[in-house]
């Protein structure tokens, strides 16, 4: 396989200039509305990367993470059902349409073959598995969520794409009908017709495929089906814009939440669990999905604290909290089961 052609391609000229017309697109670059540094003030790169191969405990599990395997080409039509496939990837059936957010399952999620592996018994869904799919969410374009291998096999499926600005432009270079591609600005908003609408929102992080960074927008995604509001989070550190995406959209029935891959050195770009409960707050949100976790280490910090830091937090806060094992069905309808934390077994 070509493995510059998984890389992507920059924007074109045309999609620059437009670009250029934009408030969030300054030097070449995508904003986030408040500064955002990659780092923690006193880090640097050289001593990131040392203590990031450097021996931490727990960073992996020790035994094969028990999942689940939901047959998702014969979920009945009238089913509302969310699937996790483990990290950040998720199959939405809602109101009769398929959904399926940011799949990675082709076994790597960085463009160094077999350098981030996932975890033991958390692969077993493929692109095979997956059925025909009304919408294809990409929240941006890093390899843990972006995955050309899955997304090439998933074409034939796929009726459209949503995405951000910019990302289009992969696709396209791979081989993509334009027409089935709708890429957006933050609070712009597509029709998916039958009463469903997506609207893009903000989110505090960043993009890339290799050494250039942001040239393509990162985005949240506000998805309004007849009978559900859903906050589809990506990747994002705690800031003002959760607050102002809960005034202008919520209240929401569930919102799936970034939790994991956090770091002290970069308190910017990703949330740490206790955030995500003022985060769930601001959103005016009634239940909500902690994603991002237990499929790949990308930070330093045991596999299972983000489900466990999280849950204690909500639990203090007497807040819902939706914790499937991978590949568990969660019925929509009917939230308030009680889960198992299975991430202590």
């Amino acid at each position: 396989m070509n493995l510059a052609k998984k890389f992507g391609q920059f924007p074109d000229k045309k999609r620059k200039a437009y670009f250029n017309t934009l408030s969030n697109y300054k030097n070449g670059q995508f904003q986030n509305q408040v500064l955002t540094p990659a780092l923690a003030e006193g880090a640097n790169m050289a001593k990131v990367l040392w203590n990031f191969f450097g021996k931490h405990p727990d960073t992996e599990p020790k035994k094969i993470i028990e999942t689940v395997e939901t047959d998702l080409k014969n979920i009945p039509s009238t089913e509302q059902v969310l699937v996790w496939f483990g990290h950040s990837s998720y199959f939405i059936q809602a109101d009769g349409k398929k959904f399926l957010v940011d799949p990675v399952f082709s076994g790597n999620a960085s463009p160094v073959p077999n350098s981030i592996r996932p975890f033991a018994g958390t692969n077993f869904t493929q692109a095979e598995d997956i059925p025909e799919l009304d919408v294809l969410f990409i929240s941006h374009d890093h390899w843990d969520h972006l995955d050309y291998e899955t997304v090439q096999k998933l074409q034939p499926k796929v009726n459209k794409v949503v995405c951000g600005l910019g990302v289009a432009q992969h696709f396209e270079y791979w081989g993509w009908d334009k027409d089935k591609i709708i890429e957006k600005n933050w609070y712009e908003s597509a029709d998916l017709g039958n009463g469903f609408q997506v609207t893009l929102t903000p989110a505090r992080h960043f993009s890339g495929r290799l050494f250039a960074r942001n040239i393509s927008l990162w985005t949240s995604f506000v998805l309004q089906t007849p009978s559900k509001k859903i906050f589809l989070g990506g990747d994002s550190g705690y800031g003002p814009h959760f607050k102002e995406i809960g005034e202008k959209f919520g209240p929401f029935d569930l919102a799936i939440m970034e939790c994991g891959q956090y770091n002290q050195q970069w308190p910017y770009i990703h949330s740490f669990p206790e955030e995500i409960i003022e985060e769930v707050k601001d959103l005016k949100a009634s239940n909500f999905i902690p994603v991002h976790n237990s499929k790949f280490k990308l930070a330093q910090h045991p596999w299972y604290e983000p489900l466990q830091r999280v849950t204690v937090a909500a639990e203090a806060a007497k807040m819902p909290i939706i914790t499937p094992r991978i590949g568990e069905k969660v019925d929509l309808n009917d939230t308030g089961k009680v889960w198992r934390k299975w991430w202590q077994e």
